[in-house]
């Protein structure tokens, strides 16, 4: 396979926001995961995992989702706020029917993010949730100066308003979100909107929700009927090898079953593209970002896990699916302008997983390491030969260009040629592995993990290659 850099042609910036992250009250993400109390014998800073802080930061995590999910629209605010001994309890219906004790609410959140040094994303409640309720909420956040919810804010602790860059305005308001009609759901946009109030400086990127996989209704009439009042319209896509029903073992499956999760996995090209065209029509200009702020691998829970916990393990067929999504999102930039993996930790395709004091990364962590040079990044233009088992993506930055490249093959390596003048490798790591369910787990915490990569030879024309199979490649070369 031939691959003729274009290096002084760039494309559109990849945004750092494609690389967002989502964390849901949602089985053992945010307590256990991300959160163990100031309390816990387990090290952290107010109540947050110094590990996990620390990993996330590693990968230069750049915006967080919260508090869902299908929980966001259940989800009411003010009973996650005041002294802890007196919030209200609620009951987690969506995800396994637990009690939900709301010690992790909005202060505790912006001290997560404070700690990550991300952005924050939040998502109000549409569903069951009233205008005053969500308008309320954003005063609270973001007001700076005298009125009832700053003054409430200050008697709990915060003097200063937080910085609040996103807020999407209800979730899945097609399904969980209220079993809502596009129509109907563009004019509860319409109205809900009006009442998220810029209060200080930050203008507030407002999150419309939007369709489900392939509903392209939804983008239309959503785009007719709201375009010019949001910022952004999200897109949920999960893959599942087996359909929606069995979904399929994140750890036991065949050959077959790596090929179509695969395959499953581009068709996200597909859904941008034939959404984009939508949008297009009434956004040429490309104002509005497509949001995928729910993706990824969703496989059956773990044997003798809470079903709704949607607890799995993370294969080298997940770090496939995570590095073949970012390599389209990359060639949809201009559109694309966040993306949120689901989720962060514990639940379905995680960076990181827990169990007790004990943390490990995964596979698709590693891609996300492996990748993060693409943060805001020019894209590359490049043309070549094709490779049905190929995926990759070439960025420029800071005098570097970064060649990150997928070969999802199970079996055949891939010999590739990287056409780039005075190209010179300072930098090259992979990951792969010599079985399909290759992971790691809490007794062996590195099956899957970076190593330096040494098989490529400078060539009069720049690069030559040979990435194995079932293998996550990245050479940063000097442009």
């Amino acid at each position: 396979m031939n691959i003729q850099i274009l290096n002084q042609k760039s494309g559109p910036t990849i945004s750092r926001y494609i690389y967002g992250h989502f964390a849901e009250h949602l089985g053992r993400c945010i307590y256990e995961g991300l959160y163990v109390g100031e309390d816990s014998a387990i090290p952290n800073v107010n109540g947050m995992r110094t590990d996990v802080v620390e990993a996330l930061k590693a990968i230069k995590i750049p915006v967080l989702r919260w508090p869902g999910g299908c929980f966001a629209d259940e989800y009411h605010w003010k009973d996650g706020i005041g002294p802890k001994e007196n919030r209200q309890k609620m009951v987690n219906t969506h995800w396994g029917g637990v009690t939900e004790t709301n010690h992790f609410g909005t202060h505790e959140f912006f001290e997560l993010v404070k700690q990550l040094g991300c952005e924050a994303y939040v998502n109000g409640n549409v569903g069951s949730g009233t205008v005053q309720e969500m308008s309320e909420w954003v005063e609270y956040i973001t007001m700076g100066g005298v009125s009832p919810m700053a003054d409430w804010r200050r008697e709990n602790g915060q003097e200063e308003p937080w910085a609040m860059k996103f807020f999407g305005v209800g979730n899945e308001n097609w399904g969980c979100g209220g079993n809502m009609r596009p129509e109907y759901y563009a004019d509860l946009y319409r109205r809900y909107q009006t009442y998220v109030r810029q209060y200080g400086d930050q203008k507030i990127y407002k999150v419309a929700g939007g369709a489900n996989v392939d509903d392209y209704n939804w983008t239309e009439v959503l785009m007719k009927n709201a375009h010019w009042l949001m910022d952004g319209l999200s897109l949920h896509y999960y893959v599942h090898p087996k359909g929606w029903e069995e979904k399929g073992s994140a750890l036991e499956f065949d050959e077959n079953e790596w090929y179509v999760t695969c395959q499953k996995a581009a068709h996200m090209d597909e859904l941008i593209t034939r959404h984009s065209a939508i949008m297009d029509q009434y956004d040429p200009e490309k104002r509005v970002g497509i949001i995928v702020d729910e993706w990824g691998t969703w496989f059956t829970a773990e044997p003798g896990t809470n079903p709704g916990f949607l607890y799995q393990q993370n294969t080298i067929r997940d770090a496939m699916v995570a590095a073949i999504t970012l390599n389209i999102f990359h060639k949809h930039a201009e559109r694309v302008h966040m993306a949120n993996i689901a989720q962060t930790v514990n639940v379905l395709q995680a960076m990181i997983l827990t169990e007790g004091e004990k943390m490990i990364k995964t596979p698709s962590y590693h891609v996300f390491e492996l990748y993060k040079n693409h943060q805001d990044a020019e894209l590359v233009d490049s043309y070549g030969s094709e490779s049905e088992t190929i995926s990759y993506t070439i960025s420029k930055k800071e005098g570097k260009v970064t060649v990150s490249i997928c070969n999802f093959s199970t079996s055949d390596e891939e010999e590739i040629s990287l056409a780039l003048a005075n190209g010179t490798v300072l930098e090259a790591n992979y990951i792969f592995a010599d079985e399909m369910s290759a992971h790691n787990d809490f007794d062996a915490p590195e099956v899957v993990a970076i190593q330096p990569f040494t098989a490529y030879q400078q060539t009069a024309d720049g690069v030559a290659v040979t990435v194995p199979p079932m293998s996550v490649t990245t050479l940063v070369i000097e442009a």
